[in-house]
Formats: structure tokens, sequence, C-alpha cells
């Protein structure tokens, strides 16, 4: 069954600028500007503003059962991103290791990281982390790596690629639970 019009609705908060044209959003915040398009889904996309406050508007004319469910996706995209711009994203990893230590060394001034002594492999493994993403040690926690950026969709696939690169092969992974993992996901600014 088809509806005639879904809407979502979005409030922005102050210090948060939203620009919409042809469904490329951009949203500016203290912690700087982001950009995604989303030409691909089919919906309007407007920004409505008051004198006191202003909110984003999506609707979805005349949709499909998938199509409404694009309008709660859509509306999170634009969420992560005003959460990126104005308190950013922090992801905690922890390294695992029963037996032999697992060496993270931070590389670029954090752009990068080498993964030595996996399961005592002699294997070196290297992550280049995506942009606007810092890799570094914690002060706090042994054994602890903090990736923190303002874009939500970079900072989890750069922690998920430091933790796909440490897969266990070959061996029953219920008895060798080696590897990185992330233990922790937060906002850099903290209330």
């Amino acid at each position: 069954m088809r509806d005639v019009l879904q809407t979502e609705e979005l409030e922005v908060p102050e210090g948060v600028t939203i620009e919409i044209k042809s469904r490329v959003i951009k949203v500016t915040g203290p912690r700087g500007t982001l950009t995604k398009n989303v030409r691909h889904v089919d919906m309007d996309i407007r920004v409505l503003k008051t004198k006191k406050s202003s909110k984003v508007t999506l609707a979805v004319w005349q949709g499909g059962r998938k199509h409404v469910a694009c309008l709660r996706t859509i509306r999170s995209l634009i969420n992560n991103m005003v959460i990126g711009v104005t308190k950013g994203f922090l992801y905690k990893m922890r390294a695992v290791y029963a037996h032999f230590p697992i060496n993270a060394i931070i590389q670029e001034s954090g752009n990068a990281i080498e993964i030595r002594n996996f399961l005592g492999e002699k294997t070196v493994r290297h992550v280049k982390m995506l942009d606007g993403v810092s890799v570094s040690e914690s002060k706090a926690q042994k054994d602890e790596l903090i990736l923190e950026g303002n874009d939500i969709e970079n900072v989890s696939q750069s922690a998920a690629s430091i933790q796909g690169v440490c897969r266990v092969r070959n061996k029953d992974i219920r008895k060798f639970l080696d590897g990185i993992y992330v233990s922790d996901r937060t906002t850099i600014v903290r209330e």
C-alpha cells in the first residue's frame, strides 16, 4: 500500500548551518564541515528557517514500504553529521591477546597504524585511516587505541579495517580470541 505523503523532521541545533542543493547536504558547525550526496534517494529535502530555529523536513510522495524506510535513514545520516560537526566521534579499541603481545605502532602522525607480532606472526599489517580520522595510543589504558574524527562513517570504517586485518585464519576462533576490538563508541566532546 502506497502512502500519499510521509514526512520526517529534524531540529537543527544552534551554531550549526545546513545547506541543501539538489540533494547534496552540507553541514557546517564548530568542528568543521561535512558534505553528503544523497541523489540516489528520491525525496524532498528542505530546510525551514524561522526566527528562532531551523529544521530539516524530509518528504516522500507516493512511496512504497522500502521507499518510505529511506526517510528515517536520511534523517539519521543528517543527525550523525550534525553530531559530528558539534561533538565529533571517538572510538576506543583494545588489543586482546593470550600469549603474543600485539604491537600497534602509530605512523604518519596518526594517519596510519602498523600491527606487528599478531599471534607471533612475522607479517606486518598496515592500515591507513580514512579522511579526517586520526589514531592515537591511549595514555590511561595499556593496549588501547583511540580513533577520532567528525564523520561517523569514516571513523567506524577505519575501526572495522583495523579489526578486520587482525582476523584469525585456519584456527578455532572460539579458542584463538586474539585481535583488536572496538570497546567503546562515544563523542569527543562530553556533556
